[in-house]
């Protein structure tokens, strides 16, 4: 007899409360384990960057709940990042670093990519969404008046498409639920096909 994916143990590998509203969203039943592991990368391109990352993460936990006898939970990782002229853009490492950032994203358009993995048994999933994000000029002082809201520090690219700098979002090609951090559709319809 199937386990349904409702029914099922699901572990969120994160501690973003982006995503943990976006599963919410949907429905879906969950814990969250997030990973401690470092972040390093050994990948080149952002969307196997992205993958790469986000297997780190997921895989860290898999290990984890294995060794406490619980490997029978759907274990999801992601991991995203900004590309803005080939450049690839995490988290600011403090206000400057977010200037810097948001700058070179004005008046231009730059891409998203959430990396996620699915470790479920003996299975393990991976892909990468990427969405293209339009932002009008900004002035330099609305940019710090932006980052005077605190908002951009923990986000990578130095923004959050659903607070305050969606003013300044002028258009989307993509999945919007990508930028904000887990493309839920896509993880949806993949864990459909584990059951």
């Amino acid at each position: 007899m199937s386990v349904s994916l409702r029914e099922s143990k699901i572990i969120l590998a994160s501690a973003s409360p982006r995503r943990r509203e976006l599963l919410e969203q949907v429905g879906v039943k969950f814990e969250i384990v997030p990973s401690k592991g470092k972040e390093i990368i050994k990948e080149t391109e952002p969307d196997r960057i992205v993958m790469q990352l986000s297997a780190d993460k997921a895989g860290e936990v898999a290990a984890i709940l294995a060794e406490q006898g619980d490997g029978e939970a759907v274990v999801i990782g992601a991991d995203t990042v900004v590309v803005n002229k080939g450049r690839i853009l995490g988290k600011p490492f403090d206000e400057q670093d977010a200037f810097n950032m948001i700058s070179g994203l004005r008046n231009g358009c730059h891409y998203v990519y959430t990396g996620v993995t699915i470790i479920y048994k003996n299975i393990q999933k991976s892909f990468a969404e990427k969405t293209q994000v339009r932002v009008c000029d900004m002035t330099d002082a609305e940019i710090w008046e932006y980052i005077g809201t605190g908002e951009c520090m923990d986000k990578a690219g130095a923004y959050g498409i659903q607070g305050r700098f969606a003013e300044y979002v002028t258009g989307i090609d993509g999945d919007y639920n990508n930028v904000v951090g887990l493309p839920v559709a896509r993880l949806m319809q993949e864990l459909k096909t584990l059951f």
